[in-house]
């Protein structure tokens, strides 16, 4: 007799739910066995040994395991990364255990549970000064640069008049948002001014929100530039930097009630790729977006009105980019939603040996689509159409709704 088994890829609660439903599960069964059937994996870093173990202990006895340094068991070595690996439920039950347990464990129990709820709940909305975006679905982000030096489409649209023309294109196109810049941030790019952004962009900002209902969002780093785009009429402060470069743009962010993205770099533009190399990419990539995080809700920006994102190309080199591109999932674990901004970058052109930006749409798409496969929901693109449909189909396959 054969059986042909075959694997089974469950994501989620909803696909193990149909899963189960299809089987003819007791509804019963199916509340108990749903969580069973969802494997997870969680990094903790530098757990003291006495901590680990019993992290080890706990993972065991609910039949799941915990990966550690070799000699945790005995203690010669202070601390250990911990790797737990169990199914949802598992996980689960290890966060109440934790509640009774020593060094720092109960602590640790709270913030499992608070992961294990981001992971399973992630936040479907974002909030601006006076709107807010439905992330149930990708969004799309078009770019506008009001720069003469942008590496794909430097002195196109700084003036007031292809700006507004090149606006009424992505409107039409499916846009989103739209985002203006008025300073490259191009691998090597001068830094200039507050007072040449403020020219190139201000008065684009404010015929821009005159014409169109779309919200906007401000690409800069410089707190002056984004609490005058603000009161220019700016949804959103997109900060290249994180919040690392302008001491006062926390506060800025703050008072304005923007919406804010945050995302991660190494080092400003002109010098960013001279050191591209990290010890645990994706693992700095996290902790840094989650310093940015502390900085910004210290500050008295509210969560529900951040997002995050990975920086692709912002002092990583090729393969970095690549092994960000492979782990988006993992940025999950800040809670906050994720936008990426791949489109026509150099990383792409080295893949496909393309040295003209407009010719590197087809590997961007490629990575719109994997990303949406990953989870993120706010997509920065230069080719709005070509981006929102490619995004809205792999949606459509990952969620299994039609847009």
């Amino acid at each position: 007799m054969t059986f042909a088994p075959r694997l089974l890829k469950v994501a989620d609660d909803t696909a193990a739910r149909d899963e189960l439903k299809t089987l003819g599960v007791d509804p019963v069964g199916i509340e108990r066995m749903t969580a069973k059937m969802l494997l997870r994996l969680v990094k903790i870093d530098r757990v003291p040994c006495r901590a680990a173990n019993i992290l080890k202990q706990e993972m065991l006895a609910l039949g799941g395991d915990a990966a550690v340094a070799r000699g945790t068991v005995a203690c010669s070595l202070p601390t250990t990364d911990v790797i737990l690996i169990g199914t949802l439920k598992q996980l689960e039950q290890l966060a109440r255990r934790l509640g009774v347990q020593p060094f720092g464990l109960a602590d640790l129990g709270q913030e499992l549970i608070q992961l294990l709820d981001w992971l399973d709940k992630p936040a479907t909305l974002l909030r601006g000064r006076t709107v807010e975006l439905d992330l149930s679905r990708p969004r799309i982000m078009g770019i506008l640069n009001a720069t003469p030096d942008s590496f794909s489409d430097g002195g196109r649209y700084n003036r007031v008049d292809a700006a507004l023309m090149r606006a009424g294109e992505m409107v039409a196109e499916g846009a989103d948002l739209i985002d203006v810049g008025g300073e490259s941030t191009r691998p090597g790019a001068l830094a200039v001014s507050v007072e040449e952004e403020l020219d190139r962009v201000i008065p684009i900002i404010e015929a821009l929100h005159a014409e169109f209902a779309l919200p906007l969002s401000i690409d800069t780093s410089k707190s002056g530039v984004a609490a005058a785009a603000a009161a220019a009429g700016v949804e959103f402060v997109n900060d290249i930097s994180g919040l690392q470069f302008d001491a006062q743009m926390p506060k800025v962010v703050a008072t304005s009630s923007a919406g804010l993205i945050l995302m991660h770099t190494r080092g400003r533009p002109e010098t960013m790729q001279h050191d591209t190399k990290y010890l645990d990419l994706t693992g700095q990539v996290i902790s840094g977006l989650r310093d940015s995080l502390s900085r910004a809700l210290a500050a008295g920006v509210k969560v529900e009105r951040i997002a995050v994102d990975p920086g692709i190309g912002f002092g990583k080199d090729v393969a970095g980019n690549l092994e960000l591109l492979r782990h988006l999932d993992e940025l999950h674990s800040l809670g906050r939603p994720l936008l990426l901004g791949t489109s026509r970058k150099s990383f792409i052109g080295t893949i496909l040996g393309e040295d003209d930006p407009v010719q590197r749409l087809h590997g961007s798409l490629a990575t719109v689509a994997l990303a949406v496969a990953a989870g993120v929901r706010l997509l920065r693109v230069h080719d709005v159409r070509a981006s929102r449909e490619a995004a809205l189909t792999a949606w459509a396959v990952v969620s299994g709704q039609r847009p």
